[in-house]
């Protein structure tokens, strides 16, 4: 098991290391989301989008978006982990990424919308390492 203090900022101990632990995780979604996450998953990971081609032009298999969701969804699992040192919060955070970018391709929410449910899991994240739920 890890050791909590590798991790200096995941037991928030007042408001301030909260909102610190926040903005952590808030800048680990932005790098995971953005410049990691690339063309390639941002459209293959949408079951509905475009086929994406592979080597020679040929077009991905069936059901390929699914394990490209996943590998964008453990980036950010990856992050989660970095942030707070937390397995648990790390596996909640693939499962609920994965639901939530789901929720958008499907058009259920917006990209507006979709942004907010993550940032909302991420306050959720600092609520449960406040409260040592985990």
């Amino acid at each position: 098991m890890l050791e909590a203090h590798l991790f200096p900022l995941a037991v928030p101990t007042g408001i301030a290391s909260a909102l610190t632990l926040l903005f952590a995780f808030v800048i680990g979604h932005a790098f995971a989301d953005f410049p990691l996450q690339g063309d390639f998953l941002s459209r293959g990971k949408n079951r509905h989008g475009t086929p994406i081609l592979l080597a020679e032009g040929h077009p991905a298999p069936a059901g390929t978006w699914a394990y490209l969701m996943s590998a964008h969804c453990l980036i950010h699992a990856g992050f989660a982990w970095l942030v707070c040192g937390s397995a648990i919060i790390a596996l909640a955070e693939f499962i609920l990424h994965w639901l939530i970018d789901v929720a958008k391709c499907e058009r259920w929410t917006s990209f507006a919308g979709d942004q907010w449910l993550h940032v909302g899991t991420k306050a959720l994240y600092v609520i449960v390492l406040w409260y040592d739920w985990v």
